[in-house]
């Protein structure tokens, strides 16, 4: 999630973990531990591009971490709120509060979140949320502001009410996602044992269904309202390993590079047809019917002990964003399929 975000989770979570604490002081050392754990996005390497993405949200987001995490954060802050808090151990208890929140909150996104390093290096994604979703987040802002400005412990326990029920309604949204996916799939005649639905940006309207068959990923949009509307994609082939293992030595940096990668997108790589040797993550596209990815790496058979490239690829363009707007208001009547 995005730093504000998380700052206000840490925050909520800290006044219900001391609510006898001084109310704006417990609430801003909350805040300030629940973004902590991003401070890993400074490891990084001017030559090796991937070292950021093994890196984020790997052991400081991890639930083994949170108790000495929250330590340095209370440790490092001792300076601040000094008449607010009788004892050390209660500004830990604060910080581990807002701390712990941090993880959490990331798993609940599509990004994936070792919690459980660094005893396992799966990457925890529920799926139930979008990494920015201002409906989630501006609601908590304004109830941790007044709980500020007024002192009245019932604001922020309204604040607790819509993040637990906000998690909550995407994970019926993301079951609803992917039923419908799966319909979709059985009406092309695709018989598949997986499916996984996504939430697009900023919405729990817009989702993302990704499948595999034959070979490919196939992409497709899904807007579930009170009624179920379908924006059929694309689809995109899978990497064929055995195949890339015919331009890449299995021994060299450039194939552990794709291994690495491969393991941050948690298996969905795609390629480009036109492009072979760029290598995409399939789960992160601009809008929810497209297989453009986000971000990809570019092998470079020609150099096998260089690191790969890894490129961004955002596409802001107001058409993008007029697109995108006209799926969250549900404003054409096109593409209104019962599979």
């Amino acid at each position: 999630m995005d730093p504000i975000s998380q700052g206000i989770v840490g925050a909520v979570c800290a006044r219900t973990a001391r609510p006898k604490s001084a109310a704006r002081d417990t609430l801003l050392l909350g805040a300030l531990a629940g973004m902590a754990p991003d401070l890993d996005v400074l490891i990084r390497s001017g030559t090796d591009p991937l070292l950021f993405l093994e890196y984020h949200r790997q052991f400081t987001h991890s639930v083994a971490f949170a108790p000495i995490g929250a330590l340095i954060v209370a440790t490092a802050t001792l300076w601040l709120f000094k008449s607010s808090f009788k004892t050390f151990i209660e500004r830990y208890w604060i910080c581990l509060a807002g701390y712990f929140s941090h993880g959490i909150l990331d798993a609940t996104t599509t990004y994936g979140t070792q919690l459980y390093f660094p005893f396992a290096d799966t990457r925890i994604a529920w799926n139930v949320m979008s990494i920015i979703d201002p409906l989630y987040t501006l609601p908590l802002l304004l109830f941790s502001v007044l709980a500020i400005l007024f002192a009245h412990r019932g604001y922020h326990l309204v604040a607790l009410l819509w993040m637990v029920g906000y998690v909550g309604f995407g994970t019926v949204q993301r079951e609803r996602a992917e039923d419908a996916g799966l319909a979709l799939a059985i009406a092309r005649g695709h018989q598949i044992t997986d499916i996984s639905a996504k939430p697009g940006f900023a919405s729990l309207l817009l989702w993302k269904s990704v499948y595999e068959w034959n070979g490919r990923y196939f992409v497709d949009g899904l807007r579930m309202g009170t009624r179920t509307r379908y924006f059929p994609g694309e689809s995109v082939p899978k990497v064929d390993e055995q195949e890339l293992a015919t331009r890449i030595d299995p021994s060299s940096r450039q194939w552990s590079d794709f291994e690495r990668f491969k393991w941050f997108s948690q298996g969905y790589v795609g390629v480009t047809p036109e492009r072979p040797n760029d290598i995409m993550d399939v789960r992160y596209s601009m809008l929810i019917d497209s297989a453009k990815p986000l971000w990809f790496i570019r092998l470079d058979p020609d150099n096998p002990n260089d690191h790969v490239e890894f490129i961004s690829s955002r596409d802001t363009s107001q058409e993008t964003i007029d697109r995108w707007w006209c799926m969250v208001t549900d404003c054409s009547t096109p593409n209104r399929l019962t599979p």
